[in-house]
């Protein structure tokens, strides 16, 4: 995910440049042995057509190699809606529950997938995807991501874009100037962040970022990292809610602690206004998604280049094994109201081929992170510091729940965590609360 300070590539985008992309992307493109994309796409023609798709605001620097790509291999117009994370879901259902129609391509969050198939928003690709499934290669998608952003009730609704989970990001000259390491358990992050402001708050440095605006997707990434750090789930076998659990409890009592040890004031930290306070130097840790690190390490946005680490999601209690979260991760999939589904699958299908995805991986405008394991060589040479920890993150992942109803489950827990947070309720109110809530919305 990425918004902050987009550039687009100067160079108009030729079909030569566009399958070279980075040296990087050329390497792993050969390794992969690509190139059924581009001549698969070269076959088909929209000149005169215009396709537009929909798209969050972190994603908007991949409007233009979208566009562009595209433009040179279809001879399609090309138009990107970005809208604010937040607002995408309901955005795409009006746009299709009200015959409106305007969008043929929509971006979605997985967490929302079932909902919107439910309504009736995106179009069933499950036998485009069978037809093509050599090219597609689902086996090549890191870890889960395959059927958990695209499969409801065995059937396919879209394909992976970004591969998304977040790892902890510390500040290395920060840690060594007060003694300390980066943690392996939350209780030592809890420890570190108190160390870090309790000596430097003065000075305007604090001991983490906290990330708790009350968004689903923000302040429940921030519970998940602790709940899949205690090796909690949000649900148990049985699909019923488990946020009373002592995973549950003790994911939601180790967050509420970190917040007098964060950057003032966490209910109001997200993403956006996160970024710039890690790259000046004004945290010494931030649990983020993957792609920080390579904002960290560019000298035209960072003011700690070489002076970050990275480190897996710590754990908790009795748990001993890494185990992050999905938190975010997007697809594209074809509206059931595109005025021309052909087009706008052969879209869908070029943003999550082999090569277009070395392409936009290996930009840091874009805001992508892996979800192909055929890219993980070009994004080791594009990233070194921090692929393995990513790889191993996306591989490892456990995702949020995906009912119908998840849309209603996560704001849920999101307004009793920002209760907790506020100071409004304590921990065993809120989560009390949180799985009554949760119950009576899954009858």
């Amino acid at each position: 995910m990425a918004d902050h300070g987009t550039t687009w590539p100067k160079a108009p985008l030729s079909r030569r440049s566009f399958l070279k992309g980075t040296a990087a992307g050329a390497a792993a493109l050969t390794a992969a042995g690509s190139g059924a994309f581009a001549s698969r796409a070269q076959a088909s023609d929209w000149s005169g057509e215009t396709l537009r798709f929909m798209i969050i605001n972190p994603h908007a620097g991949s409007i233009k190699p979208l566009s562009e790509g595209f433009t040179e291999l279809t001879g399609a117009t090309v138009e990107g809606v970005k809208v604010p994370y937040d607002q995408i879901t309901a955005q795409s259902t009006l746009d299709v529950m009200s015959g409106t129609n305007e969008i043929d391509v929509f971006q979605y969050w997985y967490v929302d997938k079932e909902a919107l198939v439910r309504d009736g928003v995106l179009a069933d690709i499950t036998d485009r995807i069978a037809a093509e499934e050599a090219d597609i290669d689902p086996a090549d998608f890191l870890g889960a991501l395959y059927d958990t952003y695209t499969l409801v009730d065995d059937r396919r609704y879209g394909l992976p874009y970004d591969g998304d989970t977040h790892v902890l990001f510390y500040n290395k000259e920060i840690l060594d100037r007060n003694g300390l390491q980066p943690p392996a358990t939350w209780d030592e992050y809890n420890a570190v962040a108190k160390a870090v402001t309790d000596a430097e708050s003065a000075n305007g440095v604090y001991g983490a970022l906290l990330m708790c605006k009350q968004f689903p997707i923000i302040l429940c990434s921030t519970y998940a990292n602790r709940l899949g750090g205690y090796g909690g789930d949000f649900l148990d076998a049985n699909g019923a809610p488990a946020l009373t659990s002592d995973a549950a409890i003790g994911a939601a009592r180790t967050m509420l602690e970190a917040g007098p040890s964060a950057v003032p004031t966490p209910l109001e930290t997200e993403f956006g206004n996160s970024i710039p306070v890690f790259l000046s130097g004004g945290a010494a840790m931030i649990e983020f998604w993957t792609d920080l690190g390579t904002w960290a390490q560019d000298a035209n946005q960072s003011q700690i280049v070489d002076k970050w680490g990275v480190v897996p999601m710590p754990v908790a209690g009795s748990n001993t094994v890494n185990r992050p979260a999905m938190n975010a991760g997007w697809s594209f999939g074809v509206s059931s109201g595109s005025h021309n589904p052909e087009m706008a699958w052969e879209f869908v299908r070029m943003s999550s081929s082999k090569d277009f995805h070395v392409r936009v991986l290996t930009d840091n405008t874009t805001g992508v992170d892996p979800t192909r394991r055929s890219a993980m060589p070009a994004y080791r040479d594009f990233a070194p510091l921090q692929a393995d920890a990513v790889e191993q993150a996306i591989d490892d992942a456990f995702p949020w729940p995906t009912k119908p109803e998840s849309p209603k489950l996560m704001q849920s827990l999101t307004d009793e965590l920002g209760s907790m947070m506020a100071g409004d309720k304590t921990v065993e109110q809120a989560m009390g609360d949180a799985q009554a809530s949760w119950e009576d919305i899954l009858g």
